[in-house]
């Protein structure tokens, strides 16, 4: 059976950046680099599991850089990728209507 073909660009947007914690671990990124303890401790409630499948899969998607230090301890950061960076303009844009949704239903 062929695989479904994704046309349109919302849908797009939506299956690279979608789900629960994707949003918050990039809205994070947009201050700068961040090692993967510092991004578990900001999202409350995200495991150790998910947050690694989660930047796996915007590595894949080439939303984020992971920077692997070659040292002991062991040393990971994170950073968004220009293409990730580009998002900023939509999580701003999201910030301000969800701003004004709760305005009108509180």
């Amino acid at each position: 059976m062929p695989s479904k073909e994704v046309c349109c660009p919302v849908e797009v947007t939506l299956k690279v950046i979608g789900g629960r914690w994707k949003v918050l671990i990039i809205h994070q990124l947009l201050s700068g680099t961040m090692r993967f303890n510092e991004l578990q401790r900001n999202l409350i409630g995200i495991t150790h599991r998910t947050l690694s499948r989660q930047l796996r899969e915007m590595e894949m998607h080439q939303l984020i850089v992971r920077n692997d230090f070659n040292e002991i301890p062991p040393r990971v950061e994170y950073s968004l990728s220009p293409l990730g960076y580009s998002l900023k303009i939509i999580l701003f844009a999201m910030d301000e209507w969800g701003r004004k949704y709760n305005k009108t239903v509180t």
